[in-house]
């Protein structure tokens, strides 16, 4: 049991708040320290033009890229990329300015996974975020990287998340987030940190350029048409005119492995059509022919320092991976991610928006890191590059694909078999090498923008524990 005496002088402070969860938390004990600070103190205010939410007007969806503005949620604004987001008409979205990202904000989550921090880099600027992230504006008084690095530090988020308040959904107001303590960090300390998280956002930027010029080429080379919503089934809202799809197979025609007819669909029969190349199985450019997993073990979570961090489908599209740690007891290690692996998220449900079926490369962030079961894993057997292949399986053609296998009610899954005959277009040689590197230069540079803003954070939160030894 934890207890604490707080004065009457206290409670006044925070309007007369009774409740324990907030007295107990971490986030008293990071203001002392915070308060201690050698230079001064002022709070978040000072340093902000403007902390906000947006408004909360209606939203209407469409399914065309040229028709919408992608719109992110609070959880998506902490992706590594938006491809797959929803869009909304910018006609028909009132106060629309309001809702639009700019560079150089800090994004934090506003309510349910509250306190969770994005910097906008040009990647973010220009799209949409709803009602449940809170943009944080700087001023120009104190550097923008720096601000981001404080709020995102174990200090700020021990303060972010003091002021939670609600009971099924916690949330967290601009008001509060003002209204936060914060030291005048030295200037020299304020440019180094700024100049890591500028970085940081260039090589964000740089890295997705270079994916969609790899998208590009594949296109390009493979003459493949882009893709309306006429050409592919799928789960969700229907759209304005789009023609039903019936179709008939022949009973000889029906597999043993599925009599569900989203996998026999003649959209997708259709789709295949448009491939004007070679092809391949993707049973034969992969390593023995067939997927793996990193198979079934205990989950007894434990503290960060007692175990070993195991990445989920939830977790691994994020910019940063912050998995969950669990006991080594009984996880075999011997199946660790290597780089250049292909992993598709394999367990999901059928929304367009859900990562159910999207692709992953294994980059440096991942390399010896332990996955879930649900992912399924492969590599690639020398005939085509692993970044190739995955700019393959992650184009909308590719997605289909895998989606166009999926079975199940609630949660689905692939059938394995029909995947692995699903057809991976050759091109020359060249051209696949050229988008190996694209794809392996554009992931490595994910990766060193992940160390500068963690270099960035640590710094913040060096400086602070210097004022406590």
């Amino acid at each position: 049991m934890i207890t604490h005496n707080v004065s009457s002088k206290e409670i006044r402070s925070v309007s007369y708040r009774l409740d324990s969860s907030y007295h107990l938390s971490s986030g008293n004990s990071t203001r002392r320290t915070i308060l201690s600070a050698p230079y001064g103190i002022t709070n978040i205010g000072e340093f902000t033009e403007n902390i906000f939410y947006g408004n909360r007007a209606k939203r209407i969806y469409v399914k065309k890229t040229d028709a919408g503005l992608p719109f992110l949620s609070s959880s998506e604004i902490l992706k590594a990329d938006f491809d797959s987001v929803k869009l909304v008409s910018p006609q028909k979205t009132s106060n629309i300015e309001e809702l639009v990202i700019k560079y150089g904000w800090t994004l934090i989550t506003r309510s349910g996974t509250v306190g969770k921090t994005a910097y906008a880099s040009e990647v973010h600027a220009g799209k949409l975020a709803s009602d449940h992230v809170i943009r944080v504006v700087p001023n120009g008084k104190m550097k923008g990287g720096c601000l981001y690095s404080y709020l995102s530090s174990y200090y700020g988020y021990s303060l972010l998340t003091q002021g939670m308040f609600g009971g099924v959904i916690q949330s967290i107001e601009p008001k509060y987030i003002e209204e936060l303590p914060i030291p005048y960090f030295p200037d020299c300390l304020q440019c180094q940190v700024d100049k890591l998280m500028q970085d940081s956002a260039k090589l964000r930027k740089e890295a997705d350029d270079e994916l969609k010029q790899a998208q590009k080429i594949l296109y390009i080379k493979a003459n493949l048409p882009q893709l309306t919503v006429e050409d592919y089934d799928f789960y969700g809202l229907p759209v304005k005119g789009r023609k039903l799809s019936t179709f008939i197979r022949n009973k000889k025609n029906i597999s043993t492995l599925t009599i569900n007819a989203f996998n026999y669909s003649e959209r997708i029969r259709n789709l295949k059509k448009k491939i004007n190349c070679a092809t391949l199985c993707l049973s034969e450019v992969i390593e023995n022919g067939e997927f793996f997993s990193t198979g079934s073990f205990p989950r007894v979570e434990v503290k960060p320092d007692y175990g070993i961090m195991l990445i989920n489908q939830s977790d691994i599209f994020d910019m940063i991976i912050q998995g969950k740690h669990i006991s080594k007891r009984g996880v075999k290690t011997d199946n660790m991610v290597e780089y250049g692996e292909v992993m598709i998220a394999g367990v999901g449900t059928l929304g367009e928006n859900e990562t159910f079926c999207r692709t992953i490369f294994a980059n440096e962030d991942l390399v010896g890191q332990l996955v879930s079961s649900e992912f399924i894993r492969m590599k690639t057997n020398g005939t085509i590059p692993s970044g190739y292949l995955f700019t393959w399986l992650n184009s909308e053609y590719g997605f289909r694909l895998i989606r166009h296998t999926q079975a199940g009610t609630k949660l689905c899954r692939p059938i394995q078999k029909m995947l692995l005959k699903q057809p991976v277009p050759i091109i020359d040689n060249e051209s696949m090498l050229e988008i190996d590197s694209l794809v392996k230069i554009a992931h490595t540079k994910r990766h060193k923008a992940n160390i500068y803003e963690a270099k960035a954070i640590r710094m913040i939160e060096e400086e602070i524990e210097k004022w406590n030894k």
